[in-house]
Parts: C-alpha cells; structure tokens; sequence
C-alpha cells in the first residue's frame, strides 16, 4: 500500500487534474487550485530562499484569512511545520509559543502585530525573518518584511525538497485550559487519514463546500480544511476576527455552501438572528458538525428546522487525538446526549479507573482512544508525552461511561472534578440540568473552597436576551434532578462576553475559577 499524500503533494494534483476550478477563498478573495497552488510553491521557495531548512518551525498568527491557505500548503511543500497561534493570547502567552516552538521565522498580520512588537526584543527569531501580512497599500511597518513582496520573490516551481508522510507538519499549540498550552506534533500521515476517515463519515465529495467558520489556527478548521481538499471540494474562509451570525447566514446563502462546523454557542447566535436576516437559500446546506460543548435537544431541532436539507452531526475529539466519536444525524435523539461511537478506522474505545482496569458499562472512566490519526507527542515534553499514553492508547483526561449500544456519554474533564465531602461531582452533569432552565443560555459550574465539605458547587450562568432568574429560582431548579451534594450552592450571573471562553468557544473553567475567586474570595 503506498503512503498517503502530503497537503502539498496533494494540492500539486488538484492543480495537474481541476486548475481552474475553485479551491480557497475567503470574504474578500478567491483562488483557483492552479493559482492556490502557484502561490503556495513561490512562499515555500521564498522561505527556503531566506535560509529556512526542512524541519524549521515557521509561526504565525493571523486572524481568519485566504493566506492560512498559503501558508499551510507552502510548509508543507518545504518541509517546513508550521506553528499556528491563537489570535487572543496576549503578548506574553505568544511568546512561550514562538519560543517553545523554537520557530525561526515569524508571519504576522498587521493589526496583530502589536502583539509581536510587545514582546519582540526576548525574542530569538532573526530580525529578517518577520513577515507581515497587510491589507491595503500601506507602508510596511519598519522591522518586518512585506508578505506579498516575500511571496513574488519566490519561483512558481515545485520547491525541491524531500518531504515524507512521517515528517512533522504541524505544532498544534493546546488552549491551555489546564496550565501552559503544549505543542501536539502532528505529521503528515495522520493528517492525511484523519482527513480520509472524514470523507467516509461524512460522505465528502467534489461537489461539496465547506464554510471555516473556526479559527484557522485551531485543529478543527485545520483537520476539516485537510478533509475537503483531499476531496477536491472548495474552502470559503470567514474571514472575521470574531463570529458575526447575520453575516454567516448571508454567507451561507452567497457561497452555496454545504458544510460547516461550529459549537453550540455559535448556533445559538445564529438561531438569536432576527427573521429579516434568515433570508436566503439554505437547502444547499446538507451536512451540519457540532462540536467541544454538549448540545441540548432545543438547539439541535431548531437547528434542523433553519436548514432543513441539512444532517445534523456530533463529535468528540482533540487537537491530540484527531477525532474520537461521531454522533450521527439518524442517531441525534435515540441517542441524545452522547457523542457517538468511535469513527471509522479507530480500536474500540476503552474506559479505565485509576488503576488501568476497564470499567463495565454505565461507570464513569478514563477515556483512551487509539487510531492512526493520533498526534505523535507533545513537542519537547516527553514526560507529558509518557502521561498522556498507555502503550498506543491516547487519553487527554477526559471522563466519560458507554452504554449498551457502546454510544459513549462524556461526564467531565478530570482536572474539573469537584469532590465535596468525598463525593466526586463532575460539573458537567450539573450543567446539563441547570441549562434545561428556559432563561438559561449559557452554564458553566465549578468548585469553590468551602470550610465544612472542602469545595460546594458554584454556578455561573448566563441568560438569554431578554429573560432573567435568580440564585433561589435556579437552586430550586435543581432539587429534583440533582442529588443535595450535587446542588449549587452559589449561583452568580454573568454577561455574554464576561463568560472566559478558548477561540472554539469552549469555556475555560481554570479562567472562570480565577474570575468567580475575586467575587468569593
């Protein structure tokens, strides 16, 4: 069996095989696969060109935008691997990245090269190696090199470098929800088969279009983008530094897109948008993901009644492990609640206790997955690499039980665990019951120091426009569905942008906890 391809082997071919059919574009721009790939072969011979070598780390950081597009294949071309970097962290976490990474070359945009200037003089990348990516005509900022002009110095033809499935492609940086953000290795291979698994589950095809709503610097637009070039279909990225629903929804109806992957919070907005601004064909829509957040029966059927020729899928998975489960449109509500069985391709899903036995059904356990789309470690961090695994068994420290179907039900992260007077109490069963509350759009619980039990349960809510409750109302709530030791015992409201979340939406509960303590110190 030969070796799967490299993106930039496999964008090669789509430009031989379809060059005038469109690839990439995001709101303002387009490419066909014969200029994506162009483009893509004169940045990889430029960045050889100013003394990278295969194996050299190249970062960026950028809001959404068709050069992702660029980058991402014109490394992969050179053999160099790209560090993507998420867009919010300020100047201190993007140095631990740059620096960890060990990159020797920089790629900015423009508004967020303020991030970069603050930190740069403890940088080690060489003063010549800052690229700056602009919109306009604008002079460039002294100190960087112009993207455009870097690009135009390199020659259209294929980069002469000899690059291999097993070669590194991309340092994933974690969100750092549980301490400093880790970089997962990621290399060709697994990139290739993960984008491979997802055109068998989702039944992919040339004539489909994904709209990237996600950061392009995140694992789930990187692993789906992988997924829909393989298949030859087209990428619109959206191109917005944040998520603007009325605007997804015209683009939805602009582009004919048929695809897109988003958390719940994001379909939430989108159902939020006045009537005036649904207008628009939809029923090119066929496939819709849902993802990193647990999605209520409420939001799903309103989401297939917005796009009605649309599937309505659900996974579970990590920048670490690629995907793990998938849920199914015909499984949505026989199965409600979990997130599928492991994808097509993986070993059976085996949940173990704290002594590395396998739990029976209906019991709470580890969650270790193993498949060919599983990261390669964690970049200059062996021992967290060792912790992470058991043999060829992957676990980023997630909780979870299986049915008697083998649908798997996550119940929380470990290191979220609230344990009260000796009783473990996972938040995220106490989310899904206080967010059934008809006011209640948003929830996250957390533990807080309590002098009789060790930690109570706090909850920290935020309501949907227009309505209200109170801590009683909620805590009532509550009475017949949970357990005393499992009730909060605190409830504090917050605003829509006061909730901390990751790019992808997740909440960050290690950022709430640090939040709530000066409001209940």
């Amino acid at each position: 069996m030969s070796d799967p391809l490299t993106l930039g082997q496999l964008l090669s071919a789509q430009a031989r095989l379809r060059p005038q059919a469109l690839a990439v574009r995001d709101l303002e721009r387009s490419l066909t696969f014969h200029q994506w790939n162009q483009r893509a072969c004169r940045l990889a011979n430029a960045l050889v060109g100013i003394g990278l070598e295969r194996g050299d780390r190249v970062a960026v950081l950028a809001y959404n935008r068709l050069e992702w597009a660029e980058i991402y294949a014109a490394t992969a071309k050179a053999g160099l691997i790209a560090v993507p970097i998420n867009f919010r962290l300020v100047g201190s976490e993007a140095r631990h990245v740059i620096e960890d990474s060990g990159a020797r070359a920089l790629i900015v945009e423009e508004e967020l090269s303020g991030v970069i200037d603050s930190v740069r003089d403890t940088l080690s990348v060489d003063e010549d190696r800052y690229i700056l990516m602009s919109s306009g005509g604008t002079a460039v900022r002294p100190g960087y090199r112009r993207y455009e002009e870097l690009l135009a110095a390199g020659a259209p033809g294929e980069p002469r470098v000899d690059v291999g499935p097993d070669d590194t492609w991309c340092l994933m940086y974690t969100s750092g929800t549980t301490g400093a953000p880790k970089g997962a290795i990621r290399n060709h291979r697994n990139m290739a088969m993960l984008a491979l698994m997802t055109q068998v589950e989702l039944g992919l095809h040339r004539r489909d279009e994904a709209l990237l709503v996600m950061p392009m610097c995140h694992a789930n637009s990187l692993f789906f983008f992988m997924s829909f070039i393989y298949c030859g279909g087209a990428v619109t990225i959206f191109s917005r530094s944040s998520f603007d629903p009325e605007l997804c929804l015209r683009t939805f109806a602009d582009t004919g897109a048929t695809f897109t992957s988003l958390v719940p919070t994001h379909y939430t907005m989108l159902l939020e948008t006045p009537a005036s601004s649904r207008r628009g064909d939809f029923t090119r829509v066929e496939k819709l993901m849902i993802s990193s957040a647990p999605a209520h029966a409420e939001t799903k059927r309103a989401v297939m009644a917005m796009f009605p020729n649309s599937g309505l899928f659900e996974l579970y998975g990590s920048t670490e492990a690629g995907w793990v489960t998938m849920l199914h449109p015909h499984e949505q509500f026989d199965k409600l609640g979990t997130v599928g069985r492991e994808t097509v391709g993986s070993a059976p899903i085996r949940l173990l206790d704290g002594d590395g036995a396998e739990v029976p059904d209906g019991t709470p356990g580890e969650l270790f997955s193993c498949g060919p789309y599983c990261f390669q470690g964690y970049w200059n961090l062996p021992e967290k690499t060792a912790e992470a695994f058991r043999g060829p068994w992957l676990s980023v420290g997630d909780v979870a039980l299986r049915d008697e179907d083998g649908f798997i039900r996550l119940i929380d992260r470990k290191n979220n665990l609230i344990i009260s007077g000796g009783e473990n109490i996972y938040p995220s069963e106490v989310e899904t019951v206080i967010a059934d509350h008809p006011a209640v759009r948003d929830v996250a619980v957390i533990g807080r120091s309590d002098p009789k039990w060790g930690e109570s349960v706090l909850a920290a809510i935020v309501c949907k426009s227009g309505m209200s409750a109170s801590e009683t109302e909620i805590i009532e709530f509550t009475r017949q569905r949970l357990a005393g030791y499992k009730r909060p015992r605190g409830v504090v409201f917050l605003d829509v942008e006061e909730m901390p979340r990751n790019a992808t939406g997740k909440i960050l509960h290690k950022n709430l906890r640090e939040l709530l303590s000066k409001r209940f110190p």
